[in-house]
């Protein structure tokens, strides 16, 4: 009889720890390794973040890490962007607040980006800069790119 009821227990918190993690959306997406296929379930499009991503937090509040195997320029059509080693901020469906680690740039100026937006109704990706923003189709950002660890001239 004593043998039963442990089997059962051992049976019923295997059945609990299954269906705990089955319920958590986040584990799902941590276990698929692949950060560019978590993107879109947010809202954006898996080309935001470059080819070079070594690995990814994610928690339960939204707050994220990025972690690349080196920082890189990444050349989008009139558009240079850098992205350090790491970059960090807090994600929710449409919305990246609290950017770190990514900039572009802007004629002659590299400037930081805090903010991101995505605008189904335009269709674009509204990145901030401060209180300044910059619109950009985000068809820009339907392929994820690769990452040169050079900064093109030609940009």
């Amino acid at each position: 009889m004593a043998s039963s009821s442990i089997t059962f227990s051992c049976l019923f918190l295997s059945l609990l720890s299954l269906s705990t993690a089955l319920s958590s959306p986040l584990d799902l997406d941590l276990a698929s390794g692949d950060v560019h296929d978590l993107l879109p379930r947010y809202g954006f499009p898996k080309g935001l973040l470059p080819d070079n991503v070594k690995s990814y937090t994610l928690s339960d509040g939204g707050d994220f890490t990025v972690d690349f195997n080196t920082p890189c320029y990444v050349d989008f059509p009139g558009q240079t962007v850098f992205y350090d080693k790491k970059i960090a901020g807090k994600l929710s469906y449409g919305s990246v607040k609290d950017v770190e680690g990514i900039k572009a740039k802007e004629l002659f100026i590299w400037a930081s980006i805090t903010a991101m937006k995505s605008d189904p109704s335009s269709a674009s990706i509204v990145f901030s800069v401060g209180f300044v923003s910059k619109s950009l189709p985000a068809s820009m950002f339907v392929n994820v790119p690769s990452c040169s660890k050079k900064l093109s001239l030609e940009a």
